[in-house]
């Protein structure tokens, strides 16, 4: 009798915390709009697209850089451009040591400071700027609700530390530090395939490519070549790295994933089936990207009277 007791109780303890996270995203949702600038600013996507376009033109890196940017904004503290602001996380190593594009939403930013001064929050600015680069980069589309207010505060690196997923993590853990964010496994498997375009450093990876048994050995041999120089950067989708596609997971089936935690969704484990379904399904994979997307970007946003819209996204007013 205790014993089903307890179950009973650890039941209805997940379903009130199950309940309050999606009426969290319920509120975020209706508080955001994709015409929320409709009339105070309504250059600003074509002002974000034309920046997010040329930059991608000039380094398709940056496509990555700043959809890595995003995902590293919402998963600490919620989409609120904490990350831009200089200190606090920005200096964490999982931060310090990866995140790129900064000078992007700089730009950006002033440009839209210019002609609606005030108005566009920068963790807009970055949500918006993520779509469009995963778009310049043959990637699908989805819509991005707008009305988000920016941090006056940063993280700290702790808060960084415990909860951007390490590159080290095996199955469960993705599963774990996902699921922490409202995610499934599936959707944590779709929102990894953004690995299919960017870059990695070669410290990043070592153990893997010099340790690892599950590991192509020509795939091995390569990068291992290309790490002579630890310092160095390379692609994490060895087959098309500026093309927004499905080529992440076949790399996967042929065990040519680069870090740990991407051939671990391929590894005699629970996420092989949807790895094996997206490396043949790049449609599937599109459109199950695009709402797990559509849902990070409502991670507990700042609305309302909540926050600030700063003028310098690197620091609060």
């Amino acid at each position: 009798m205790a014993s089903f007791k307890s179950s009973s109780s650890t039941i209805t303890t997940f379903k009130f915390h199950l309940g309050a996270f999606l009426l969290l995203v319920g509120v975020a949702s209706a508080q955001l709009a994709s015409n929320f600038y409709g009339t105070s600013c309504p250059s600003v996507l074509s002002v974000i697209k034309s920046a997010v376009n040329s930059a991608v033109s000039n380094d398709a890196r940056m496509g990555a850089s700043l959809l890595r940017l995003h995902f590293h904004d919402c998963f600490v503290n919620g989409c609120d451009a904490s990350v831009l602001l200089d200190g606090g996380e920005k200096t964490a190593p999982a931060n310090a040591n990866s995140l790129r594009g900064f000078e992007v939403i700089d730009s950006i930013k002033t440009q839209l400071e210019s002609s609606c001064p005030g108005v566009v929050s920068c963790a807009d600015i970055l949500s918006v700027a993520a779509r469009d680069s995963v778009v310049a980069l043959r990637g699908p589309s989805w819509q991005v609700p707008l009305g988000r207010r920016d941090s006056a505060t940063a993280g700290s690196v702790s808060d960084v530390n415990s909860n951007i997923p390490s590159p080290a993590l095996n199955v469960s853990g993705l599963i774990s530090a996902f699921s922490n964010k409202g995610f499934t496994a599936k959707e944590m498997v779709a929102l990894s395939g953004s690995h299919t375009i960017g870059q990695a450093r070669c410290t990043t990876f070592l153990t893997r490519i010099n340790s690892e048994t599950n590991i192509d050995s020509s795939f091995k041999t390569s990068t291992q070549a290309q790490c002579q120089n630890t310092n160095n950067f390379v692609p994490l989708d060895v087959t098309s790295p500026t093309s927004f596609d499905s080529a992440y997971y076949r790399n996967l089936l042929n065990q040519k994933g680069l870090l740990h935690s991407d051939q671990q969704l391929f590894s005699g484990g629970s996420t092989d089936a949807q790895v094996r379904a997206y490396s043949s399904n790049q449609g599937a994979f599109r459109a199950d990207f695009a709402n797990a997307m559509k849902k990070m970007g409502n991670l507990s946003p700042l609305t309302g009277t909540n926050g600030q819209i700063r003028t310098n996204c690197r620091k609060a007013n």
